[in-house]
């Protein structure tokens, strides 16, 4: 939900009327070897700075990178040996909040969050299950089967430097999993189900998630199925965890919530674009290597911007035009922020396009949700 590994520069020797030597493995000065007929002559040459450079990947992390980078799991992380801070890091808190939004949309579908403090406790363990327990087991899985394609595109994340250990990773994912599916069972308890709603939903999740990420299924290898699974599981299954705490879920929701999901499907496409030679190397067919980086990006904006269109007109059908026009008022900044960095370069400018223009469709899902509460 890419760059390639650079290899060590080449090294150009002085420019002299002689034969030239390729020069040894780094830290050994170049040298130039002119030969004559009276003499050889054997002298060392000055080394141009901007001619050779032992660079690390493009992506990774700068001298004294960012602690709260590495906190939060995105690059331009500090190398971090704290086993605790790395714990979290694969995590990645970053992608918690849609989750927690989630929860809220749902509640907020139900027409029957009140708040109160029962309510808001609810609220708040529904969230730490969704969040910190399975987003945390989600990311930690799939930097636990993705650890090759790590070797190629970001070499110095934790799993692929060393930074902890095999079985570390392996506990992690099975307390976080644990931990989620023990707080979904509580919730069903809490609410009154007869029916365990939630830990059915808790352990769905865990399953795509699963196939998701490891083989044989690996859905992640088919751009479109891999893609639109990550954002049912951003958009529909925290909705459907959050309305079923506080109210009933519906078929009508249920729709609605997987067709919003096409949306997600458009912004996981945008993280694809940062691992196309690692994806390609490794035979995933993500959609910026299955039809190019071109192509992909309007598919992309595509997939966002015309499933809210589709929304605000089933708002509309459904006699609610001023949560229609809401929508479509926090659509137009999202096209905005598409042209001024997405199709720019969306390997460049992806940060800034997700931190610019998501927040106005995680306002537009909160829209939507009102809307079907009323």
């Amino acid at each position: 939900m890419a760059s390639v590994l650079n290899t060590l520069s080449s090294i150009r020797l002085s420019n002299v009327k002689a034969t030239r030597l390729r020069s040894p493995p780094p830290a050994v000065t170049p040298v130039s070897l002119c030969l004559s007929r009276r003499r050889i002559i054997v002298r060392a040459t000055e080394t141009d700075a901007n001619e050779v450079k032992a660079t690390a990947p493009d992506k990774a992390p700068a001298s004294g990178g960012s602690s709260i980078n590495q906190i939060l799991g995105i690059k331009g992380a500090k190398q971090e040996t704290d086993k605790w801070k790395i714990r979290v890091q694969l995590t990645k808190p970053v992608t918690w909040p849609p989750l927690v939004w989630g929860i809220v949309c749902g509640a907020a579908a139900s027409g029957n969050f009140h708040w109160n403090l029962e309510d808001v406790a609810k609220a708040i363990v529904c969230m730490i299950m969704s969040g910190p327990c399975l987003t945390g087991y989600t990311q930690t899985l799939n930097d636990w089967y993705d650890r090759e394609i790590d070797a190629i595109n970001e070499p110095y994340r934790p799993i692929p430097s060393g930074a902890i250990s095999e079985n570390e990773v392996i506990t992690q994912i099975w307390l976080l999993l644990l931990g989620g599916l023990g707080l979904a069972g509580f919730l069903d308890v809490w609410a009154g189900h007869n029916i365990p709603v939630i830990f059915y939903l808790a352990l769905g999740g865990s399953l795509l998630s699963y196939i998701y990420s490891a083989p044989p299924l690996k859905l992640k290898q088919n751009g479109w199925i891999g893609n639109f699974a990550l954002g049912a599981s951003y958009i529909s299954l925290p909705w459907w965890a959050g309305q079923a705490l506080f109210g009933t879920l519906t078929p009508d929701i249920i729709v609605l919530t997987l067709l919003y999901s096409i949306a997600g499907l458009g912004i996981a496409i945008v993280n694809d674009f940062k691992s196309v030679e690692g994806d390609r190397a490794m035979g995933l067919q993500s959609l910026p290597v299955a039809f190019g980086s071109e192509a992909a990006k309007w598919i992309c904006v595509g997939a966002i911007d015309v499933t809210q269109i589709s929304v605000a007109g089933y708002l509309l059908g459904a006699g609610k035009p001023y949560y229609a026009l809401a929508l479509l008022g926090l659509i137009a900044p999202q096209v905005f922020f598409q042209f001024k960095y997405f199709l720019k370069d969306p390997v460049k400018y992806d940060v800034k396009y997700q931190a610019s223009a998501q927040p106005f469709l995680i306002l537009g899902l909160l829209v939507t949700a009102l809307a079907t509460s009323h």
